[in-house]
């Protein structure tokens, strides 16, 4: 089956919504999400949206997955990036290369953007993604962890800091 990648517009809010959803429920955390469709579409209509998204359809299908992204730097290289938030592709529908599109579609658009790189996550336990992504010849960055500021740690974190001017 040929797979379709196209740019998601304000009105796919809903779909993407659902594939977060999915996501979510795939990786272990179903009560997770707090995004609404109606806040996905309120942020794709902004003048400069906080995230682009790509939709892989199949012939007879529509939409089977999608490719949530941002835009990173590099301060060593001096070149821009993407980072990839988020890739999923329903589960009745994998198989028939909808990721790997997606995944290569996301490779020509940061080249396309003077992008040196394309990075993602994957939690540790996902072996069918790393073997996925390792067949893509992407590589895991040893040395590294991630970290993160959330709910009441960035609160008091946000309290303590100083005013930007």
């Amino acid at each position: 089956m040929a797979v379709t990648i196209r740019r998601a517009k304000p009105d796919d809010a809903e779909t993407i919504h659902r594939f977060i959803v999915e996501l979510a429920i795939y990786e272990k955390e179903p009560d997770a999400v707090e995004v609404t469709s109606a806040d996905l579409r309120a942020q794709l209509e902004r003048e400069t949206p906080p995230f682009e998204c790509l939709i892989a359809e199949l012939p007879g299908r529509g939409p089977v997955g999608f490719a949530l992204f941002f835009a990173n730097y590099s301060t060593w290289r001096g070149k821009p990036g993407i980072y990839l938030e988020d890739l999923y592709v329903s589960e009745d529908a994998r198989g028939h290369g909808a990721g790997k599109a997606l995944l290569l579609a996301l490779a020509r658009l940061t080249r396309a953007r003077g992008g040196a790189r394309l990075e993602w996550s994957v939690l540790d336990w996902n072996r069918p993604s790393i073997e996925f992504y390792r067949s893509l010849g992407a590589f895991e960055m040893s040395g590294w962890h991630v970290y993160r500021l959330s709910n009441e740690a960035l609160e008091a974190a946000a309290a303590g800091g100083p005013d930007v001017e």
